[in-house]
């Protein structure tokens, strides 16, 4: 399946951009009646065909369209601390992307190295996993946020976070709901400060453990993600 993104999608005709124009006739070596699909971020996947493979204004007419395609009965939300070097948060949003993510926020925490962000390249890399993984929508990527704004805002009930002080003992698993919306919170390298772990509490969030292991912060969310995936499998199938 050849997949392009297309967030401005048009009905009945619609035509690539340069670069997308470019890779569909140069790289892909596709011609005039070759049918390419086109997603638009928000579970819209639509059938086109080539009218015209011009490499710098391929133009496509789009003969079908499907809606949610892809679309996950549930919600996973990993709001975590950007690390200081910045290959491995994106190689967090690559695989968290491949994975089923649906909302990454990032947090700007006491103990963090990094208070910057270039959220443009995180959105390329995590539309570039999107079609890689023929997925049909693009998770939500939020700037940083302080730490204290964003547990002011969470939805309490559903948001846990994950440290490595002693009380954090219980597995995601213990608080896990079907079809239900789920947010794990996930430190800087030196973990989330004791203050803010008192604030989280305060506000009804929960902690959880995600193993013995002490895991890297890119690691440890992309483990929360893939464990919300495998408990909604698993919940699924008994359901």
């Amino acid at each position: 399946m050849h997949l392009f993104y297309t967030p401005d999608i048009t009905p009945n005709f619609y035509t690539l951009n340069e670069e997308e124009s470019k890779h569909c006739t140069r790289v892909l070596r596709l011609q005039q009646g070759d049918t390419v699909y086109l997603v638009d971020g928000v579970g819209g996947l639509y059938t086109a065909i080539i009218q015209d493979a011009n490499q710098k204004k391929c133009q496509l007419q789009i003969v079908d369209k499907q809606i949610e395609y892809g679309k996950l009965p549930y919600t996973s939300h990993i709001a975590v601390a950007p690390t200081k070097n910045m290959d491995r948060m994106e190689w967090f949003v690559e695989k968290a992307v491949e994975i089923g993510v649906s909302e990454i926020t990032f947090l700007l925490c006491e103990h963090s190295e990094r208070r910057q962000l270039r959220l443009d390249r995180l959105e390329k890399i995590a539309i570039s996993a999107m079609k890689q993984s023929q997925k049909g929508y693009l998770p939500l990527l939020h700037d940083l946020i302080p730490f204290n704004k964003f547990v002011q805002q969470a939805q309490h009930d559903r948001t846990f976070i994950a440290h490595l002080e002693e009380d954090a003992t219980k597995p995601i698993k213990h608080y896990f709901s079907i079809n239900q919306p789920h947010c794990i919170m996930i430190g800087p390298e030196g973990d989330f400060s004791t203050d803010e772990i008192k604030a989280a509490y305060e506000a009804g969030i929960r902690p959880v453990t995600l193993g013995e292991s002490r895991l890297r912060t890119e690691t440890a969310a992309l483990v929360a993600c893939h464990t919300l995936q495998v408990l909604h499998e698993i919940y699924s199938a008994l359901d």
